[in-house]
Parts: structure tokens; C-alpha cells; sequence
């Protein structure tokens, strides 16, 4: 006899059904493992030289280590390493396997280990962490328990603090990107100001020099960020800074970099610009300031400028005048090699590249005019 029921089973509000995402994680298992695989055969068959006395080969599989699981961007899987031994040594002399694709230790990939600072200092509690994230990476979210995150936040302030107190002595940045971000991180009243600089090596590579919290953008917060760098051994003066119309970090710069020329940002001075006239004046006003800093010389520059003045003075003198009281500093970047320019003219670079490794920049050529007796030794980066 068949028993029939009329009680259907409703979805719990925990339970997600995605036989999609089900499906990656097992094909990412599979694919795992079969890398993994392939790793251990490729340093096998590098190693088929090394022999035992008698002839055999030094190293050979030994099965593999228990299950784990990893966590991923797509969920928890699970996978065994490939235990390789040596039969001709011991102790020490002992060559040993260490996997590039599965560290001994891993319980992470690298991406989701650069996701949890972002999330921690977007506000993110240690206890809401397997929670928030339980329906990108399955039940639970494994291997991101309070007692880890915590742990992590620990070893992120020691990261952070052997990176503030590294030596910059051998360092030497050529162009150097200067502004204030404010960043509502955590559960802050208000939001604080972060002082950013970004260097460029001259090889053309793009590096974080230092931050701080700082009170504003005031002189005093810019000038114990730049001596903090030159107590650590930066010597050598940036030869042109980047930076907005806050009077408080050129006004540090002077002080401790007096060689280091001006270059003000034409995103914030088009934005200064545009706020002085009425909204519909601005389209035409943001094209006619595009034709200063995007034309092909200083010259051609110059005469821009006098366009525009002549178009817009004397209706709206107090956006000429936002221009032509920083008129030097504005068009400063001529006097560089034409292919930096548009790293130059704005301190987007900020914005771009304030997380990470800042990538590479192309400092080929020399600047012309009075620092063409520099020797440089620049190269394009690889």
C-alpha cells in the first residue's frame, strides 16, 4: 500500500537552492584536484635524475594527506594534497614537496583573504562575518569564525606596522601624488581623513610611500607625514608633486622638500571651477577648460586660457580668477615628457591605486628645461 500525504516541506529561510553554484563548486573540485595532480607528476618527472644506490628513484608518491577544505570566492571545497617522499635521505637532508596551487596550510585563497580587510573596515564585526557571507560561500561560511577574523585583524596590524616602519633610504620617487581621503571606516561619527602619497620610482614603478590619519588636511598633519618619511630615510626630493588647492600640504612641502615643483590637480580645479557658475553654464565651461590642460603645448595652453577669459570674465570673474591665480602651477606638467602627462595633471592616481600594489608607470625621456642636466637612468617599466 502506497501512503499518500498532503503536507508539502517549505524552504527553510536559511536554506538557498542554487544548483547552479552547486554545480561550479563541484567542477572547481575536480578541476583542483586534477591540477594538483598534474603539479606532483611535473616535479616527479623533474626529479627522475636523483637515484637510490640500486637504481630506484629517490622520490616517490606516498598517497595523500587527509581532506581539507578550502575556502573560496565560489564556496568551500574540499581537496587532499599529494605527499611525495624521499627514500635516500633524512632529517634535514630530506627534499621536500610544497605545493604552489595548495600551500601546507592554506584554508584560504589569496583573493578572499584581501576581501576580508575591505569588509572588517567597511564596518563588518568579527561575529557577522560566517553570517554576511554564508550565502557566497555556503553554510556557515567555514574557516571564517570570530576566533579567526580576530585573529586575522591581529596579523593585519602587524602587517601594518612593519610596513610604516620599513627603511626608505634606497628609495628615490620621481613624481609624487599627494591628497586627503575621507573614508567612514567602521563606526566612526564622522569621517576621517586619510593623507595619501603615492610615489613613482624612476624604474616606473607606482608605489604606496606612506598614510595617516590626520586632522583635516592642515600643514601641521602633511609636515609629521613627510618627516616621518624623511626619518626613515627618504633623502632624495621628489622632483614635482600633484596635489589639490589645500594650502596645508604644499605649504609642508615647501618646508621639508623646498626643490620639489607644483603640479595642481585639474580634477579638483574643474570642480572648484565648475561650483562658482550656475549648473547651466557649466557643460560648455568644462569643455573650455578641457581645451587648456589637453592642449598639445604650453603655448597652445596659454592661449586657451586667455580663450577663456575672454569667454567667461565678465560674467563669471570668479571662475577666471580660480584659474589664473594657479595658472603656473596648473600647467606645470609641460615641462615633463609628454607621455606622463595624463598621470600628471590629476591626483586620480589616488583613487586608482590607493589598495594595492600600485602597478606601472612609464618614465621613459628626460624633462626639458632647467632639470635636462638631471641624470636620470629611467627605463620603462616591464
Amino acid at each position: 500500500m502506497t501512503d499518500t500525504t498532503n503536507i508539502v516541506r517549505l524552504r527553510q529561510p536559511d536554506t538557498i537552492d542554487d544548483p547552479l553554484t552547486d554545480l561550479l563548486r563541484a567542477g572547481a573540485r575536480k578541476l583542483l584536484a586534477q591540477a594538483i595532480e598534474i603539479e606532483a607528476e611535473a616535479y616527479l618527472a623533474s626529479m627522475r635524475e636523483l637515484k637510490l644506490p640500486d637504481g630506484r628513484d629517490r622520490l616517490v608518491r606516498h598517497g595523500h594527506g587527509p581532506e581539507r577544505t578550502i575556502q573560496t570566492g565560489i564556496g568551500p571545497v574540499e581537496v587532499s594534497r599529494v605527499k611525495i617522499r624521499d627514500r635516500g635521505a633524512e632529517g634535514e637532508d630530506r627534499i621536500r614537496f610544497s605545493s604552489a596551487i595548495l600551500p601546507k596550510w592554506a584554508r584560504r585563497t589569496k583573493s578572499l583573504d584581501a576581501l576580508l580587510p575591505v569588509l572588517y573596515l567597511r564596518g563588518l564585526s568579527t561575529g557577522d562575518f560566517q553570517e554576511a557571507l554564508s550565502a557566497l560561500l555556503g553554510k556557515d561560511a567555514p574557516n571564517l569564525s570570530p576566533s579567526v577574523v580576530s585573529r586575522l585583524t591581529g596579523e593585519w596590524q602587524g602587517e601594518y606596522e612593519r610596513w610604516q616602519a620599513r627603511d626608505l633610504s634606497a628609495r628615490h620617487y620621481v613624481y609624487v601624488w599627494a591628497d586627503g581621503v575621507y573614508l567612514q571606516a567602521r563606526m566612526e561619527d564622522q569621517a576621517e581623513c586619510i593623507l595619501v602619497l603615492i610615489g613613482a620610482t624612476p624604474e616606473g614603478r607606482k608605489e604606496l610611500v606612506g598614510f595617516q590619519a590626520g586632522v583635516r588636511e592642515s600643514a601641521q598633519s602633511w609636515r609629521e607625514l613627510l618627516v616621518e618619511i624623511k626619518r626613515r630615510g627618504l633623502s632624495i626630493p621628489p622632483r614635482i608633486a600633484v596635489g589639490d588647492g589645500a594650502l596645508g600640504f604644499w605649504k609642508a612641502l615647501d618646508e621639508l622638500f623646498p626643490g620639489t615643483h607644483h603640479q595642481r590637480c585639474w580634477l579638483h580645479k574643474t570642480a572648484n571651477v565648475l561650483n562658482k557658475v550656475p549648473k547651466s553654464v557649466q557643460p560648455g565651461m568644462k569643455v573650455a577648460l578641457r581645451e587648456i590642460y589637453l592642449a598639445p603645448t604650453r603655448a597652445q595652453a596659454e592661449v586657451a586660457v586667455d580663450l577663456f577669459e575672454d569667454a567667461y570674465g565678465a560674467r563669471y570673474p570668479k571662475a577666471v580668477e580660480c584659474v589664473r591665480k594657479d595658472q603656473r602651477a596648473l600647467l606645470a606638467f609641460y615641462d615633463w615628457p609628454a607621455e606622463h602627462w595624463i598621470h600628471l595633471r590629476t591626483t586620480d592616481e589616488i583613487d586608482k591605486r590607493l589598495s594595492a600594489d600600485c602597478g606601472n608607470l612609464s618614465l621613459r625621456g628626460r624633462p626639458r628645461g632647467e632639470e635636462r642636466g638631471v641624470d636620470w637612468k629611467l627605463r620603462q617599466a616591464a
